[in-house]
């Protein structure tokens, strides 16, 4: 599987994603024969080469001329009009496939949300300015469409730096990170980088959560290539670089990150951690698990354990906070290692099966499903273990 890393030691900005991109093998020429079909004008693209810490990458620049946006009134997809249907048509008129079309439109709508929610009002009566100007559309579009024309299947991104201070907007000054961006950043690792700057953009937060797999270091990989992309400041402890390294994962295997909640019991009722069980994988959870602890004063209790994909983790909290008597729940962020899996049906004594075939480097493996196993088993008036038995047969005659 062809994967990408996007190391943000220095933050993250749509530019400095689409100049990574270039430098790690994108055609110049073809992005802006892609964004040419788009229906606005009054703009030019730039890529330049420049250094930062005696380090090479590639710098992307979208220079507007005020003078066209001026003449023109900014009548149809311009400064008055950008809200989520303008973005769409414009978008929509675009000579792109229509999964390029459909993520783009996916990540203004993520921030269309934000916004809304920042400034109450409904994500369709958003009016966007950083991230509606001309230049933020070209830097949404033109990486999902790199990432298309690069064949890249998969994108791991690192725990994304924060800066602080304040930055000037159009809604005057406002505190760094933006509201915008950590609204975005929701159940994404983050740590303080120590630099008084914005180091993350709201375009830049909306990439990483619309784009990404998962969260975390880089996954294993045989690398390919590398490309860095160049900020337009200077910072004082680290080169302001986005690095981007694309290569194949090994096959059969995959890594993500997911959040881990835990909490100590002694005073549940047993009927009432059933029902726990069950709200917290009809919310979404990957796995629960009770585990027996020996708790303070001597008494027997439980330890609760969930798992899940890092943006559930507020609604999983929520439910554990109603459903249990806890007064409090510890949470982290984890990566695994998951084999590569695909549902099949297989035909049987019992008519048609769905079962799980597990993909490993050099082989494969059929595993059952238990609820399709207990159906067929109550059914038939069968052991469920014959099914189990007859299935993993098949695994014996290779």
């Amino acid at each position: 599987m062809k994967t990408a890393y996007l190391d943000c030691f220095s933050g993250l900005s749509g530019d400095m994603f689409l100049g990574s991109l270039l430098d790690a093998g994108l055609s110049f020429d073809q992005l802006k024969q892609c964004l040419q079909t788009l229906p606005f004008h009054g703009y030019e693209l730039e890529l330049r080469r420049e250094t930062r810490n005696q380090i090479s990458g590639a710098r992307f620049m979208v220079h507007l001329d005020e003078g066209h946006y001026k003449e023109h009134g900014h009548k149809k997809h311009g400064h008055k009009n950008r809200d989520l249907k303008a973005i769409s048509e414009v978008i929509g008129q675009g000579d792109l496939t229509d999964s390029v079309k459909k993520k783009s439109m996916a990540i203004f709508e993520s921030l269309a949300r934000v916004e809304g929610h920042i400034h109450n009002l409904p994500p369709d009566q958003v009016h966007f300015h950083e991230v509606g100007a001309v230049d933020s559309i070209i830097d949404i579009v033109g990486a999902v469409y790199a990432l298309e024309i690069l064949g890249i299947e998969r994108l791991v991104v690192s725990p994304l730096p924060l800066g602080s201070g304040f930055v000037k907007t159009a809604h005057g000054r406002i505190p760094v990170p933006a509201p915008a961006t950590l609204a975005l950043l929701k159940g994404v690792p983050v740590l303080n980088s120590g630099v008084q700057q914005e180091m993350v953009t709201p375009t830049g937060a909306a990439l990483a959560t619309g784009l990404a797999a998962s969260f975390g270091p880089m996954p294993p990989m045989v690398v390919q290539n590398v490309g860095y992309g160049v900020g337009s400041r200077e910072l004082r402890d680290r080169p302001n670089l986005l690095r981007i390294i694309i290569g194949h994962e090994e096959h059969g295997k995959q890594t993500d990150t997911v959040v881990v909640l835990e909490t100590n019991l002694d005073d549940m009722r047993p009927e009432g951690l059933g029902y726990l069980m069950e709200r917290l994988l009809e919310a979404g959870a990957l796995d629960v698990v009770f585990l027996p602890a020996q708790m303070k004063k001597n008494r027997p209790g439980v330890q609760v354990q969930v798992i899940g994909s890092p943006e559930q983790k507020d609604r999983l909290m929520e439910i554990m906070v109603q459903e249990t008597t806890t007064l409090g729940i510890r949470f982290r962020y984890s990566r695994r290692m998951v084999l590569e899996r695909n549902q099949e049906t297989v035909e049987s004594p019992w008519g048609g099966i769905t079962v799980k075939r597990v993909i490993q480097e050099k082989s494969s493996r059929l595993v059952p499903e238990y609820d399709v196993c207990r159906e067929i088993a109550l059914k038939n008036k069968i052991p469920l273990r014959d099914i189990y038995q007859w299935i993993e047969s098949l695994n014996c005659k290779g």
